[in-house]
């Protein structure tokens, strides 16, 4: 493996790590408060390695061409679903600006932040989780795609342990679950 693959590689799986890291720690930080600048260093984290991911994949891959990248997500496009269009690379910017986006507001103004409508929340993770799931297990496969999905369990699992455990600690929700 170059070394442009394995930085490429790495700086995506790093993101995905950070993205359910800072997503397990927010759910937990819902009765947790004390957990909310881990939640935030976690999110952070992650979207850096995600922007780094971006920087390997246009520097080994795309040679810094937006024509490049394009035409490379056409030909992924079409090998996994047998027709399509580059234009998934917008999405990929849309996500990229996205998290940035979230980052930024998150630490600028935590309160206003944590205060955002809901439904906010729920559209911004929806869309990530969309993004995510189909480059870890629609357009991957092999340990790429057991490892996607695992990521998806832990965080149906810990969504599944918060919504059920409102008000309750997190010793009586380990008690609960042995």
């Amino acid at each position: 493996m170059s070394k442009g693959a394995f930085l490429t590689a790495a700086t995506i799986w790093l993101a995905l790590a950070g993205y359910v890291a800072g997503a397990v720690l927010i759910l937990l930080s819902i009765q947790r408060s004390h957990l909310r600048l881990n939640a935030r260093l976690a999110w952070t984290i992650g979207c850096a390695f995600f922007l780094a991911h971006v920087f390997c994949a246009f520097n080994y891959y795309y040679d810094w061409s937006h024509q490049t990248a394009y035409l490379e997500t056409e030909r992924q496009t079409i090998e996994v679903m047998g027709s399509g269009q580059g234009n998934g690379v917008y999405v990929s910017y849309l996500f990229t600006l996205v998290w940035l986006a979230d980052v930024i507001w998150w630490w600028l103004a935590p309160l206003s932040h944590r205060q955002r409508p809901r439904i906010l929340t729920f559209i911004l993770h929806a869309f990530m989780l969309f993004i995510i799931f189909n480059g870890t297990v629609i357009f991957k496969a092999g340990l790429s795609r057991v490892l996607g999905l695992s990521f998806f369990v832990l965080l149906f699992c810990v969504w599944l342990i918060t919504r059920k455990s409102k008000g309750k600690t997190l010793v009586e929700i380990g008690e609960r679950i042995s």
